[in-house]
C-alpha cells in the first residue's frame, strides 16, 4: 500500500503562485511515475502534469505548459507541483496520483485532494 498527503493549497490572486506537495509512504521503492490530476465539481478528472520516477521525464497538460513545473525529492519520496501565473480557471481540487509496481503490475494511488482557489 502506498499512501499520499498533500499539502499546499489555498487562496491565491490571479497571477500569483502556489507550490503543492505531494508526499509519499508506504511501498514507495517501486514507484514508476508521480503527479497531479485536477477536477471541478460534476467534470472528469483532468491530467495536469507527471514526473517519472527514474530519469525525471516530465510531461504536461497543456494547459499549464510553461506556468507549472513538476519536481520531485526522491529521498523524501515527495512530489511538488509549482504553479505561477495562475488564473481563476486553475481553481479546483487538485489530487496526487502515483503509479507503483506491485507483483508485475502497476497500481494506482491517489491522494485525498487540496483545494486551489485563485480569485480574478
Amino acid at each position: 500500500q502506498v499512501q499520499l498527503v498533500e499539502s499546499g493549497g489555498g487562496l491565491v490572486q490571479a497571477g500569483g503562485s502556489l507550490r503543492l506537495s505531494c508526499a509519499a509512504s508506504g511501498r514507495t521503492s517501486s514507484t514508476n511515475d508521480m503527479g497531479w490530476y485536477r477536477q471541478a465539481p460534476g467534470e472528469e478528472r483532468e491530467f495536469v502534469a507527471r514526473i517519472m520516477w527514474s530519469g525525471g521525464t516530465t510531461y504536461y497538460a497543456d494547459s499549464v505548459k510553461g506556468r507549472f513545473t513538476i519536481s520531485r525529492d526522491n529521498a523524501k519520496n515527495t512530489v511538488y507541483l509549482q504553479m505561477n501565473s495562475l488564473k481563476p480557471e486553475d481553481t479546483t481540487i487538485y489530487y496526487c496520483h502515483a503509479r507503483v509496481w506491485v507483483a508485475a503490475t502497476l497500481r494506482d494511488y491517489w491522494g485525498q485532494g487540496t483545494q486551489v482557489t485563485v480569485s480574478p
